[in-house]
Parts: structure tokens; C-alpha cells; sequence
């Protein structure tokens, strides 16, 4: 398959309409993208030449001719990339094709924060999943996805959970690689694949909330995601909830991370049960209705009820995706989420669909390769 260079205006939009929902038939890719049936062949016709898109069997009879027509799709496995979270503490990575795809995983813990180790670290884990690739092809793109906030594609302005601040980490990791790099805040990363290839791919408009070691929240509207510097902030972390809630480390009394994060309630039931307590063992014990448990995740229920209802409230979405590492919360807790969220809405408003993502950290490596797949075929603006 040729290289796939950044297409622009209708080009573009036949190329989108086949990655995200193809197979589509011509008649279908005309409708969508209001070009008459001689101008769609017309366009189309360079793109299949050059292998950047793909006829493929099983269409309905074409009455014009008489024969099964051939819908028009995109060869997935053409091109692979590499998606890489980074935490305080580990590089989680994922190989994937070009719909996001996951073909194969690989973690390493972090050490040593210092940028230039991590950056080995990154190559390192990038070797290792290229070796997964089939027939041995180059990976077209590397994504990788850190808490904080990065300036210009390539720069590391803040990275609370590695304790960076102004590091050139793009730069650090071209200087030994050729494959192209993208750098992108780990909520932004999450928040694209979820629109591109996840729950909210159909959703016109949708929030996404994560929990996990902070609160997270990501927007779009109109099909757009919704981009502020302040996304990297986690400003919703601040929203209040429990007016009777714990205090977070500024003070804020029952906002959002002082009652939904990991770290909040394993500190919380671990001072009640007077020994140190895993997360997951938490919500174990409150499943089997442990007092102590009970107390600190059901009020987390309420809490997280309340913040649905809020962001529902505000932006009136078709659709709530819960995700992060903390979100088996909502399972666990169903009862007082729903209970707290209903008792925020209007008796008439629409009911709100929920969907919860894996409570894995290899959603966000995904999220980070689907950031290199956009960048790959939409170029940088």
C-alpha cells in the first residue's frame, strides 16, 4: 500500500467516512459526503490506484448493471502503530492497526523518571512491539499520552506524575527513532479514541468521565472534541459533591477527588479498618457488604451519581462513558449512583445512557495510538 499523505476537503471525508465506518457502498459515500455518483468515481478512482483504499466483495446487486457491487474500505492491517502511556510509575504500550485495533501489549515499570531514561524506556517498548508486527513493516506512527499539559506536539509542559516540567520529550525520542512522534495529554487521548473507535463513534455529543488517580473529563460536541488548555488541569477534580465530604489537599471540602479517586478511597477505608488497603480489595469487601467498605464506597457512589448529573445537567449529552482505572466504582456502587443521579435530574428528563470502558491502563495506551492514526491522516493543523 502507498504512504497515505494528509488528504484535504472531500478527499479527506471519503477517506474518514471509510476508516470509521466502512465498508461503504459508492451509492452510501455519495450520500454522506454530497457528491454526485460520476464525481465520487472520479475521486475515488487515484485513491484505489494507489492502494490507499481497497474494493471488497459482498455489496448488493448494482440494478444498473446487473452485478454485485464492490463497497470500498480500507486495508486495517496496511499500517501499524504504537500507542504508549506513561504514569508515575510504569510505560504501558500497545501495537495496534489502523483502526485501533489492539494486537498486542507490553508494560514497563519507571525507575527512574529522569526524561532521557524514560525516553529509552519508550524506545525500548516500541522495539519490542514492532517485533509483533506481521511481515515485519515498519510502524507509521508512535503516540504516547502522559498526565499534564504539552506544548506544541512535542514538549512536555507539565507532567505532574513524573515531576517534568518544560521537557522537550519529542525531541529527546527523534533524536533516536525515525518514526513520527506525537505527544498528547492522556484525557484528550482517551477522549479521541473514544469518539474515533469507541462507545461514543455514532454520539453526536458525549461526555467522558474518568476516575482513577485524578478526575477526568472530556467533551464533544457536534462531532468535535471540545480542546481548552484548561483540560489538563482536571478542574472538574474540584467540582463539589458532599458538602459533609473529606477534604482534598487544598481544601476543598467533598469535591470530586477528595471522594472518587483511588488514592482517596483506599486512604479513607484504610483509616477506617486501621491496616492499609488495595483498591480492588476495597471494592471486594464492599460487594460482600463489609460496614467500614460499605460507608466509604457507597457515599463514593453518591459522589460519582452527583458528578454524572452535573456534566448531564450542563451539556445535555446523548451519551455518559465512564472509564479510568477506578471505574468499577460504578459497579459496585450502581445502587447509589443511580439513586444520587436520578435524585439530580428532572423526573422528565431523557433517561442518560451510560457505558463503562475496561478498567485498564491499555485503554489509554490505545487512546495515545489513536492520536498518531489522526495525525497520520489528518496531518497537523
Amino acid at each position: 500500500m502507498g504512504e497515505w499523505r494528509p488528504l484535504a476537503g472531500p478527499s479527506r471525508q471519503v477517506a474518514l467516512e471509510i476508516l470509521l465506518d466502512g465498508p461503504l457502498s459508492r451509492a452510501e459515500l455519495s450520500r454522506r459526503v454530497g457528491l454526485s455518483p460520476g464525481s465520487l468515481t472520479r475521486l475515488t478512482k487515484p485513491m484505489v490506484e494507489s492502494g490507499l483504499l481497497v474494493e471488497v466483495e459482498g455489496g448488493p446487486t448494482d440494478a444498473r448493471v446487473g452485478r454485485p457491487s464492490q463497497p470500498l474500505d480500507l486495508d486495517a492491517h496496511a499500517h501499524h502503530f504504537v500507542g504508549i502511556k506513561l504514569t508515575g510509575d510504569s510505560a504501558i504500550g500497545v501495537l495496534t492497526t489502523l483502526r485501533a485495533e489492539v494486537i498486542a501489549s507490553a508494560e514497563r515499570p519507571i525507575t527512574d523518571p529522569t526524561p532521557s531514561v524514560v525516553a529509552d524506556l519508550v524506545l525500548e517498548l516500541t522495539d519490542d512491539l514492532a517485533l509483533q508486527v506481521p511481515a515485519g513493516t515498519p510502524i507509521t506512527g508512535l503516540g504516547i499520552s502522559l498526565g499534564g499539559r504539552i506544548g506544541a506536539g512535542s514538549e512536555v509542559r507539565w507532567g505532574p506524575y513524573l515531576n517534568w516540567v518544560d521537557v522537550p520529550f519529542g525531541d529527546i525520542l527523534a533524536a533516536h527513532t525515525d518514526v513520527p512522534i506525537v505527544l498528547a495529554n492522556d484525557l484528550t487521548s482517551l477522549t479521541e479514541a473514544t469518539h474515533w473507535f469507541g462507545a461514543g463513534r455514532n454520539a453526536d455529543r458525549f461526555v467522558l468521565l474518568t476516575i482513577g488517580a485524578g478526575v477526568g473529563y472530556g467533551l464533544v460536541v457536534h462531532n468535535r472534541i471540545v480542546e481548552s488548555p484548561d483540560v489538563t488541569l482536571g478542574l472538574i477534580g474540584h467540582y463539589p459533591l458532599l458538602p459533609d465530604g473529606p477534604r482534598c489537599d487544598r481544601g476543598h471540602r467533598g469535591c470530586a477527588l477528595s471522594l472518587l479517586t483511588v488514592g482517596a478511597i483506599t486512604e479513607q477505608l484504610g483509616a477506617a479498618l486501621g491496616r492499609p488497603v488495595e483498591y480492588d480489595e476495597a471494592l471486594d469487601l464492599a460487594a460482600k457488604d463489609d460496614p467500614a467498605a460499605r460507608e466509604v464506597i457507597g457515599r463514593a457512589g453518591r459522589a460519582l451519581g452527583k458528578l454524572i448529573a452535573a456534566a448531564a445537567n450542563f451539556t445535555m449529552p446523548e451519551l455518559v462513558v465512564l472509564g479510568g482505572e477506578g471505574v468499577r466504582l460504578a459497579e459496585v456502587a450502581h445502587h447509589e449512583l443511580l439513586t444520587a443521579l436520578h435524585a439530580d435530574r428532572h423526573p422528565s428528563a431523557a433517561e442518560l445512557p451510560m457505558v463503562l470502558q475496561p478498567a485498564d491502563f491499555g485503554e489509554w495506551a490505545r487512546g495515545a495510538a489513536v492520536v498518531a492514526i489522526q495525525t497520520f491522516v489528518l496531518g497537523t493543523e
